[in-house]
């Protein structure tokens, strides 16, 4: 009797491994294809991602080229308006002051002034006549009499 039992537990043992089994086996199949198949899609993928990066470094390049030359114009221009700058601007300045001068001459000399023009000077905010002590229709600015 018992060794009955033996065989029968063993024959249940034997069956339940021999399912556990077959689902591993179906289960490696599975992931096998599925690893062929990541394989067979991975490789057109890595060969697109790596010609992309291949463009972008011949791109990266092509702007280094262009920012150094954008670097060296950008120098020779402060450098021609520096020398631009100390070239005319001395002389410039020179021309203008001349002019202004000239200016004021020849508009001193064509309007004179005349003496009753009355000047004005500033003091502390305030403007003050300068014909202050001058005496109008025989008074002094204050209105006393002489």
């Amino acid at each position: 009797m018992a060794g009955i039992l033996v065989a029968v537990f063993w024959a249940i043992l034997v069956s339940f491994l021999a399912v556990v089994l077959v689902r591993l086996a179906q289960t490696l199949r599975a992931t096998t294809k599925l690893v062929a198949d990541v394989t067979e899609q991975a490789v057109p993928l890595l060969a697109d991602a790596s010609a992309t990066v291949r463009s972008a470094q011949t791109q990266l390049d092509k702007v280094d080229a262009i920012a150094t030359d954008v670097q060296e114009v950008t120098s020779n221009a402060s450098a021609l308006s520096t020398t631009v700058a100390s070239t005319f601007g001395g002389p410039l300045v020179k021309v203008a002051a001349f002019g202004y001068g000239v200016r004021q001459a020849i508009g001193r000399k064509s309007v004179p002034e005349p003496e009753a023009r009355s000047r004005r000077s500033v003091i502390v905010g305030r403007t003050v006549p300068s014909a202050r002590g001058r005496k109008r229709n025989g008074r002094n600015s204050r209105g006393s009499k002489d």
